[in-house]
């Protein structure tokens, strides 16, 4: 059982900045990745960002790439997502989550499916305002 907990979402305007926090305890054992992932009111849940936990190698939606960066501290264990030059489509519930994924092509890593069966946070709030 892993418990995750996010922190850091909050109210901010267009290229503003935010540091999301994930804060993870209980056996990871069995995860070999963690990632977040956003749900707007009315649309369907999307992975942002991945990190493969062992090898730390990193995985971007299009929609995020070279604006969230996705990092981790296994000591604590945490998982940050820094968001810069926020968008009012950045808008969203945003969930850390944690799981076992097959070996996938890196283009299917954020498919929904294969992260149901993982542990997942209660999300934290972020909105930005034009």
């Amino acid at each position: 059982q892993v418990h995750l907990v996010e922190s850091g979402g909050g109210s901010v305007q267009s290229g503003g900045s935010l540091r999301l926090s994930c804060a993870a305890s209980g056996n990871r054992d069995n995860s070999n990745f963690m990632g977040w992932f956003r749900q707007a009111p009315g649309k369907e849940r999307e992975g942002v960002a991945i990190i493969q936990i062992i090898k730390g190698i990193t995985y971007y939606s299009d929609s995020v790439k070279g604006r969230f960066t996705i990092s981790q501290d296994n000591a604590k264990p945490t998982v940050s997502l820094q968001m810069n030059n926020l968008k009012p489509e950045d808008t969203a519930m945003y969930y850390c989550a944690s799981v076992r994924l097959p070996v996938l092509p890196p283009e299917r890593l954020f498919e929904l499916e294969y992260w149901r069966g993982g542990f997942w946070g209660q999300g934290t709030q972020v909105t930005v305002s034009s």
